[in-house]
């Protein structure tokens, strides 16, 4: 068998503003304490970078990035999905923000070629299992697996199961955890619909999820942990994080952790020649004109493009490219950013012995040192 190329990113938030100049928009009323219409946000954007012409075609918010998959030709596309897919008007009680993209507007990731939306995460049910209900069937209609929420915990649990092209599969398992902001009460139970929830990082969980994976897998798959972890801000791993994200690759037999929650990206390790990505920061989303947190250059983004040997017979490769969001569409990122991510990646990186390098104009590399 041939080598398998993935393409993971971080958070795809196509709601609110996003929403808003896609071509059918939903309903723009908000529930937040300042903002009270999505179209607020694409006000701001505009003040920021110029005017957005709308409705956008459906590829638009991708930019180049549409480039990039051409070029690079992944077998696999996979994101955090974190909006609800949904014209439901169920807010969820006491949650601060509410993100949901109108049915219609699921084309958008069709426009990229999204094989898998991961969903364990702290927005899926912004609106409601109704809202849940709503997100999963417009997902399936378009031909986009799911991974990481269900119609109780069984499916809940289930990986997304992608076949490649060529020969074998990918099986994609997605956990949220409360520490990225995912409610309690969103755990999918016997009876329930909800998330996949992750308790902790003890060894008792890398068992569970261990056991899990060997009932799935067969020979020559590879296998995705996509866990929702942590905060919004911030470079540190701690140190129980880190001996999770090892023991799922040497215990598990996980081929890639693919963690995201972090609205930058984080420090990547390659742990027994397999990729952790701690937090592979925001991909898509209507931050734009919002100040804060400008140190982390938020307004930047990454595609990860991992290839690797599903017999395990050779090294992973793990090539970056560097976009920055403007107007609502992903541009490659000016030469001083992409020495700003390179620098970025060569300081989190050395305490998980991984080194950075420029590998073409608005790529990098990433290897073990």
């Amino acid at each position: 068998m041939s080598t398998i190329r993935l393409f993971l990113c971080g958070d795809v938030m196509t709601g609110r503003g996003i929403d808003q100049i896609l071509p059918s928009p939903g309903q723009p009323g908000l529930h937040e304490s300042f903002v009270r219409s999505a179209l607020d946000y694409v006000e701001l954007a505009e003040r920021r970078s110029g005017a957005i012409a709308r409705p956008v075609p459906p590829g638009y918010i991708w930019g180049e990035a549409l480039s990039e998959l051409e070029r690079h030709q992944p077998d696999v596309g996979i994101v955090n999905l974190e909006t609800a897919v949904t014209s439901s008007d169920d807010a969820w009680p006491g949650k601060a923000v509410h993100y949901r993209m109108h049915p219609a507007n699921v084309i958008c990731l069709g426009a990229a070629g999204v094989d898998c939306a991961v969903l364990a995460n702290n927005h899926v049910l912004d609106w409601g299992r109704a809202g849940l209900a709503q997100t999963l069937a417009s997902l399936r209609a378009a031909g986009i697996a799911v991974a990481g929420a269900g119609r109780d915990s069984r499916e809940a649990a289930l990986p997304a199961v992608l076949p490649v092209p060529h020969g074998g599969r990918i099986l994609v398992f997605a956990f949220a955890m409360t520490s990225a902001g995912t409610p309690s009460n969103w755990e999918a139970t016997g009876n329930r619909s909800g998330v996949a929830l992750l308790h902790d990082c003890s060894a008792a969980s890398v068992e569970r999820l261990r056991d899990r994976i060997s009932v799935e897998r067969r020979s020559g798959d590879v296998v995705v942990m996509s866990i929702h972890w942590g905060p919004n801000w911030g470079y540190e791993v701690d140190a129980e994080r880190r001996r999770f994200a090892r023991a799922l690759i040497d215990q598990a037999s996980v081929d890639v952790v693919h963690g995201h929650s972090s609205h930058h990206p984080m420090a990547i390790e390659l742990h027994g020649g397999k990729p952790i990505l701690y937090g592979c920061g925001d991909f898509i989303n209507d931050y734009e004109g919002i100040s804060g947190y400008e140190t982390y250059r938020p307004d930047l983004a990454l595609m990860y493009f991992v290839t690797l040997d599903p017999t395990g017979g050779g090294p992973v490769q793990l090539r970056l490219v560097a976009l920055m969001r403007k107007q609502f569409r992903l541009g490659y990122a000016p030469e001083s950013d992409l020495d700003w991510l390179l620098a970025m990646l060569r300081r989190e990186g050395r305490s998980s012995g991984t080194h950075a390098v420029r590998a073409g104009e608005h790529e990098l590399r990433v290897s073990a040192d």
